[in-house]
């Protein structure tokens, strides 16, 4: 029996708000900053060089990382009542503070200079392995809904995740 992740009320409040497309521009938005500052962070492992564009890149790509996350919150609250950690998305969100804790991290080492330059990026690499995981759940669960959008009867039981 297929389950759905979305009530009937819950995917047309999805579906109306401004903050679906929100969210539909800005994680391929962060997306594109992960690759570039990935091959930057990559740059600087195989050659020593371009610590400073690397940096800069990771701060892009954190500050990007908090404003999808705070948009991602409002859409949440919107579509299911909860600012974060809704049934249909608990797992995503527990992983999504995992990668918010190792891009933060990595925030506090460089502003207040901690470890050496190596161990800095290695933290942004490990956020940046949080960071695949995290989308992979979020592609996962886009692909679920949109089976589910065109196959499953709204009538379908909600997804059930352990709280």
């Amino acid at each position: 029996m297929p389950v759905s992740l979305y009530t009937p009320e819950e995917r047309q409040r999805r579906d109306s708000t401004v903050w679906t497309l929100v969210q539909g521009v800005l994680a391929p938005v962060q997306f594109l900053v992960f690759l570039v500052s990935l091959a930057l962070v990559v740059r600087y492992f195989g050659t020593g060089e371009g610590a400073f564009a690397a940096d800069a890149s990771i701060v892009v790509k954190t500050l990007t990382l908090y404003t999808i996350m705070i948009t991602g919150s409002i859409w949440e609250k919107v579509v299911f009542g909860k600012w974060l950690f809704a049934p249909a998305f608990f797992w995503e969100d527990v992983f999504s503070m995992l990668v918010l804790a190792l891009h933060t991290a990595y925030l506090v080492m460089l502003f207040a200079g901690i470890g050496t330059t190596g161990e800095r990026m290695g933290v942004a690499l490990a956020g940046y392995a949080a960071y695949i995981v995290n989308a992979g759940q979020f592609l996962w669960k886009l692909r679920m809904a949109r089976l589910q959008g065109t196959t499953a009867p709204e009538s379908s039981p909600r997804l059930a995740v352990a709280q």
